[in-house]
């Protein structure tokens, strides 16, 4: 039977590809030469590489990328050209017959979160000069065949293009300089996050406003042509720029992982700021060896960390956190017309301000994170956002304006700001090794939402239209809501579950706790049919006795390692 089973080419071929799987999820060891090394000390013409240079060649890179937020400025546009339109009585003016093309920006998410996940490895390995170039390749590709699709008329063609290869090629594109970052600067993670990703929001700002003038010149086929090389060449301008830090990197006292180092006042090299990689340090604290005398919470392998409940919750809180913001925002200019009835440069101006609020949330909530802590910060945004959500149906059928403008970029503000605090928080929890990885996961939260959250508003959308209601009824908007807040209130509740103190992740779980938060600044177990709320002197206690079992394995394996090289 065992002879037949490892002869089965059906049970071989699955064998062989859950051994790739593992093997890209486990091998994130991003491998330099030394003269590769001692290139990237500089930038052009012997210009000595600074960290700070990635600041803004981030900002401009995530600014195209965030193009995708400014989507819903495309959307009548393109369904009026490929499918007609209609004179509308309600508002004075024409209206696309069908409205498909909000589906491109659901698939263009979709593909995003995914190509995050599946290439976070592959960053890791490669670098992500390399990355960043292969993604803008990508989007380079789907925005070409996006302007092929819709000058022919086929839709299919537009979702392929931009929807899959240009989603695709975004997702790889948004993790390469966050990456970068976030090991570049360990003693600034929320700022270096924040303003990683804030450039993002800032894409939908400057953006927003190209398309239609540029539709009215050259056409609408010929504007995805323009955009795109032009998007192109300035992201292969910036992808130059970024790279990982030398071996044995530190600064102003710390490494990668935010461990002290003593002597990390030394002068300036590769990096600046007091920035160096030391020889010292290379010798004697190599990464491999530092990581075995690290706390095995904070700098986990990939496998262990994608698979701990710490990051199973915090996936959950990040979908509660991304489902409103996301879904709203490919439909803003559309309810501003719709509901508000205002006409179409008023809608892009929303459209540009909102992204303005989601930029400056990215930047205010990831720096403030840095002092107030990430899971308060998350704290904070969810607990708005519930809020909000709550209200806004009411806002909506009583048709007042400053309030909807109010609510809705305070809303935005906190769904940008879980996007800047998220890699720091990565970080945090689980260590700078696998960021790019763990970080293109997540994503998947992200595009879980707008694919999903996406489908059923559409879904809910069009059913209330086909039942009687027209596009200025509120209710085809605000009806949709309510599932949305029950989301959030769920990413808000497992919010609370993440476990940021080191005696949370790894004290072992008693018999029958299932869960555990902390309150007050003590321990909280949760069990079948009891509760224990454990006092200082009780978790400190637990502790010791964990840390001196796990001393005497550590002792008995070293032990053990050592016989074993003694008679081999």
């Amino acid at each position: 039977m065992a002879t037949q089973a490892s002869t089965n080419p059906e049970s071989t071929s699955n064998n062989a590809l859950i051994r790739a799987i593992h093997k890209h999820y486990s091998d994130t060891t991003y491998h330099r030469s030394s003269r590769t090394i001692e290139s990237e000390k500089t930038l052009i013409c012997g210009i000595p590489f600074n960290r700070w240079a990635m600041f803004p060649t981030a900002f401009v890179f995530q600014a195209i990328c965030g193009s995708l937020y400014a989507w819903s400025v495309f959307n009548d546009p393109i369904d009026g050209y490929i499918y007609g339109q209609s004179f509308n009585a309600a508002s004075n003016k024409y209206t696309p017959l069908v409205h498909n093309a909000p589906i491109t920006f659901y698939i263009a998410v979709g593909c995003f979160g995914i190509s995050a996940a599946v290439n976070g490895p592959w960053l890791e390995r490669n670098g992500p000069r390399l990355a960043a170039i292969l993604g803008a390749t990508v989007f380079f590709l789907g925005n070409m065949i996006a302007a092929i699709g819709i000058y022919t008329k086929i839709m299919a063609l537009l979702y392929f293009g931009y929807g899959v290869l240009g989603g695709a090629g975004l997702g790889l594109c948004y993790i390469s300089p966050v990456s970068a970052l976030q090991k570049w600067f360990p003693d600034r993670r929320g700022l270096a996050a924040g303003f990683a990703v804030c450039g993002f929001g800032a894409g939908s700002i400057i953006l927003a406003k190209v398309p239609q003038p540029l539709i009215a010149e050259v056409g609408l086929p010929l504007t995805f042509v323009v955009l795109g090389c032009c998007y192109f060449a300035a992201m292969l301008v910036c992808a130059m720029v970024f790279r990982v830090p030398p071996p044995g990197f530190q600064v102003n006292g710390m490494d990668m992982y935010r461990n002290k180092i003593d002597g990390g006042d030394a002068s300036a090299v590769a990096g600046g700021d007091n920035a160096e990689a030391s020889p010292d340090v290379e010798a004697h604290l190599d990464e491999k060896a530092a990581q075995d005398f690290r706390d095995p919470g904070v700098n986990m392998i990939l496998s262990s960390a994608i698979f701990s409940s710490e990051y199973r919750i915090m996936y959950i809180m990040f979908f509660g956190n991304s489902i409103a913001g996301l879904v709203f925002l490919s439909r803003l200019a559309n309810i501003s017309k719709d509901i508000f009835n205002k006409d179409e440069a008023t809608s892009a101006t929303i459209v540009a301000i909102n992204g303005g609020f989601n930029l400056g949330g990215r930047l205010f909530f990831s720096t403030m994170s840095d002092r107030l802590g990430r899971k308060n910060s998350f704290f904070v945004m969810l607990l708005a956002q519930v809020t909000i959500l709550a209200a806004l149906p009411t806002i909506m059928e009583r048709q007042v304006y400053w309030a909807f403008l109010l609510v809705i970029w305070i809303l935005t503000a906190c769904y940008g700001g879980g996007f800047g605090c998220i890699p720091a928080f990565l970080c945090d929890m689980f260590g700078p090794s696998n960021i790019g990885a763990l970080h293109g996961i997540i994503l998947t939260a992200w595009s879980l939402a707008g694919v999903g959250g996406g489908l059923l508003f559409t879904g809910i959308y069009n059913h209330l239209l086909e039942s009687g209601y027209s596009i200025r009824d509120a209710f085809v908007y605000s009806a949709n809501l309510h599932w949305i807040l029950a989301v959030a209130c769920f990413g808000f509740l497992f919010l609370l579950f993440v476990g940021t103190h080191t005696h949370d992740r790894l004290l072992p779980k008693v018999k029958g706790e299932f869960a555990r938060l902390r309150v007050f600044g003590r321990l909280f177990r949760i069990g079948a049919f009891r509760f224990q709320w454990l006092t200082k002197e009780q978790e400190e206690a637990e502790w010791t006795a964990f840390v001196e079992k796990r001393r005497q394995q550590d002792l008995l394996a070293r032990r053990g390692a050592n016989v074993y090289d003694g008679s081999g």
